[in-house]
């Protein structure tokens, strides 16, 4: 608990209505968007400058109170969770542009603001910004940049880290660090780049220069149909081992189409399909029609049932609306379910995907799979029902012999989402002692009491044998 005496100093911070202490109030921030992990925070402060967070930290700093920056909460892997009390810093009121600097192509952010934002600005000069996060409409840039995330344009576009050049910094100690900014290539170590992905613990954002890029003139959807798992992971490979790069590649498949034709809102998907995949490809007019019969030609090669194509917005949208439908149309089949996020080598999903399919029906899981294809970045989706006992801690279980099976075909235990508390004990499983003992080495060096972020990333268990 934190004592009145403290509530007092940050309410002199923020101001009474700024600071929240009532249960109702506190139960908003227990969980993000991965709700296994539950834990209410002390008191929740909402900063509207960059002063303001600097003196919430010195107090934090001052009286040991574990803190954690939150933005839209909606991470998947519990690592905006105050799993050891205190102090939240939510970031709803630090929501502005700050700058729009279109000769440079670049855009100055608080944390709070949302990509679809920046786009709307950017787009008044035929500008657009890339990262598209499945929460892309919701997710604030400072979440983005916390766990890197990704989406459907970051085979051909990259994901955050490509995009943001620098970062005003609030470090555990109270200092403000500037990191990067507008020009490319600054000498020395990527302190941005180690920012970027560490899930808030090494620091807190307070504002970002990111890039935004200029439009394709150009866009097409194709849609695919395969009556083959196998046959559909192989299309994957072959589109990128010719040389083409779409901007997208998204893969659905049966369980996933289920979801979507279950809903109010069919989007005209066949039910009787294994798997379909979804290609969108942009650039000049010529060569957008050269890719795109290339890509077409490989389909039909790995057997696919159809294949159509759209060039006009409405017909873009139709062909694309089943995956955008997806993750919320998950409802129809099961109250609840867990996703994960490993990744693997592309050459790897006609091994995997079927593996995966195999261990849901062993136990008795339907596995809904809807994912980037094109960076073989996988969003297992597990479903089940939480009323019936012990089938949330199996779901979980699964989860986490997924993302063991990514590690064994050379992959990796996240993507986009991030380790959080959900994937912790995986840590050891991915790295040496070496490795996650330099890592804690940095944690220590930013962060020496322990404070930003605490219980992250790496297991409990692992952290006190290397720092003993």
């Amino acid at each position: 608990m934190i004592s009145d005496h403290i509530l007092k100093e940050l309410e002199s911070i923020v101001g009474i209505d700024r600071l929240l202490r009532k249960k109702e109030e506190l139960m908003v921030y227990e969980c993000d968007g991965q709700t296994f992990f539950k834990s209410m925070p002390d008191v929740v402060v909402l900063p509207t400058s960059r002063d303001e967070v600097v003196n919430i930290v010195n107090i934090c700093n001052k009286y040991n109170i574990p803190y954690l920056a939150r933005g839209a909460g909606t991470a998947l892997s519990g690592s905006a969770v105050p799993i050891r009390g205190g102090v939240v810093i939510a970031f709803a009121r630090m929501n502005s542009i700050l700058e729009v600097d279109f000769d440079n192509q670049r855009v100055v952010v608080e944390p709070y603001v949302t990509a679809p934002q920046i786009t709307a600005v950017a787009s008044e000069k035929g500008f657009f910004y890339a990262p598209d996060p499945a929460s892309y409409t919701v997710s604030s840039i400072g979440g983005n940049i916390a766990h890197n995330a990704g989406g459907n344009h970051c085979l051909k576009y990259g994901v955050t880290t490509n995009h943001v050049l620098g970062l005003e910094m609030v470090l555990p100690n109270g200092d403000v660090l500037e990191l990067g900014g507008k020009a490319l290539d600054p000498p020395g170590y990527d302190l941005v780049g180690l920012m970027v992905g560490s899930e808030g613990t090494l620091g807190i954002v307070t504002k970002a220069v990111v890039r935004i890029l200029r439009k394709p003139p150009a866009t097409a959807v194709i849609l695919a149909i395969f009556d083959s798992l196998v046959d559909a992971s192989n299309t994957v490979s072959e589109v990128i081992a010719v040389g083409k790069l779409p901007a997208v590649i998204e893969f659905m498949d049966k369980y996933a189409i289920k979801a979507v034709e279950s809903g109010v809102k069919a989007c005209g998907l066949p039910l009787d399909a294994e798997a379909i995949l979804l290609f969108e490809v942009d650039g000049f007019e010529d060569e957008l029609d050269v890719q795109s019969e290339k890509i077409i030609e490989i389909c039909k090669k790995n057997h696919a049932r159809s294949v159509e194509m759209a060039k006009d917005p409405d017909g873009m949208a139709k062909l694309m609306a089943g995956r955008k439908a997806a993750f919320g149309s998950m409802g129809n089949l099961a109250p609840s379910y867990v996703v994960d996020d490993g990744t693997i080598p592309r050459s790897k999903l006609p091994e995997v995907m079927p593996i995966i399919r195999k261990w849901g029906e062993e136990h008795g899981f339907m596995i809904a799979n809807v994912f980037h294809a094109g960076e073989g970045n996988l969003h297992p989706i597990i479903l089940y029902d939480p009323r019936v006992e012990g089938k949330e801690q199996e779901a979980l279980k699964l989860g986490l012999d997924i993302l063991k099976l990514c590690l064994d075909v050379g992959g990796t235990i996240t993507g986009e989402h991030g380790v959080g508390i959900e994937k912790a004990e995986l840590m050891p499983v991915q790295y040496s002692k070496d490795e996650l003992k330099r890592m804690l080495f940095i944690k220590e060096i930013f962060d020496p009491k322990g404070l930003c972020n605490p219980g992250k990333i790496f297991p409990e268990k692992e952290v006190k044998i290397l720092a003993s």
